[in-house]
């Protein structure tokens, strides 16, 4: 039985990789602050490694970074920073350390590599160090490196938005689209490189069974789509309507713009190699995955 080891597997995408790999007979052991069964500590990783029989490591621990009740300060930018490099820098102590290595580590990072603009970014595009989010993605991969001479493979997934009912970007603007307040950012141009939580877990799950895949995978839906496209899509699977904007500044004020680009500057993110691989989306079309995440509410 293969066994995987999920660092934050309590949070909104570890929770549903869990229930994932569990539906497929794996087990799953999850690296979290709060105890279980199934569960250990970040302390209990670095002090006694790995558990016994782990097959591949997944790592998708991190600070919200768009929690809207976190004032954007030096201290919470130091925590966002934290929660990603030191609990992946861990995972890779951990691997290293390893009597019997897993065959892989899979660590989700963000698209923020990539600067916006008009060009289209596969996995070959190169990336840049322009603000916080880029610097953090580019330190975040650095610290899944391993020793040359491992033998465990490396998988490296730059995630867009994932979307799903239990947290993320939906979480935070279903209220006014229920209530028929929503709207685009701004003028909506903006492109929102996008992924559905199920394919984004069945992508994880596809990365530590197919041997051959390895390096960097964009995590993001093969359709491009804008802030205006989405807005189009989530109204129309709530029926609801979607006239009222969010002016930049507003936005802006409340997520301080360092961090508000996350949502107000994206860049057009295909997924070249994943798509070379064969993996097949459950959801490739926005409209499909927002009437996915709109069926219960």
């Amino acid at each position: 039985m293969s066994h995987v080891v999920i660092g934050g597997g309590t949070g909104f995408i570890g929770r549903r990789l869990a229930k994932t790999l569990l539906a497929e007979g794996y087990e799953v052991t999850t690296i979290s602050r709060m105890p279980g069964v199934k569960h250990i500590s970040w302390h209990e990783l670095e002090k006694e490694g790995l558990p016994s029989g782990t097959t591949a490591v997944v790592n998708l621990a991190g600070q919200n970074v768009l929690d809207p009740t976190r004032r954007w300060t030096a201290g919470f930018k130091q925590n966002v920073w934290n929660s990603r490099i030191n609990t992946t820098a861990a995972c890779a102590r951990a691997i290293e350390r390893a009597t019997i290595k897993p065959s892989v580590f899979v660590n989700i990072s963000g698209v923020s590599h990539y600067a916006p603009g008009a060009q289209k970014h596969t996995e070959a595009s190169p990336v840049s160090q322009y603000d916080f989010m880029s610097r953090l993605c580019t330190e975040w991969e650095r610290a899944a490196t391993l020793s040359d001479n491992s033998i465990c493979r490396i998988v490296r997934i730059r995630s867009g938005v994932v979307l799903g009912r239990d947290g993320g970007m939906i979480r935070s603007l279903i209220l006014p689209f229920w209530f028929g307040l929503g709207g685009p950012v701004g003028d909506g141009r903006h492109d929102l490189p996008w992924i559905h939580l199920q394919d984004l877990c069945n992508l994880i799950r596809f990365a530590i069974e197919k041997p051959e895949v390895t390096g960097v995978l964009n995590g993001v839906a093969p359709q491009l789509a804008t802030n205006a496209d989405f807005t189009k899509a989530f109204a129309s699977a709530l029926f609801r309507p979607a006239f009222f904007p969010m002016p930049l500044f507003a936005l802006n004020l409340v997520f301080a713009e360092e961090r508000a680009v996350l949502l107000t500057n994206g860049a057009k993110v295909v997924p070249q190699r994943v798509l070379e691989y064969g993996f097949r989306y459950q959801y490739p079309d926005l409209a499909a995955a927002c009437k996915e995440v709109a069926h219960l509410f």
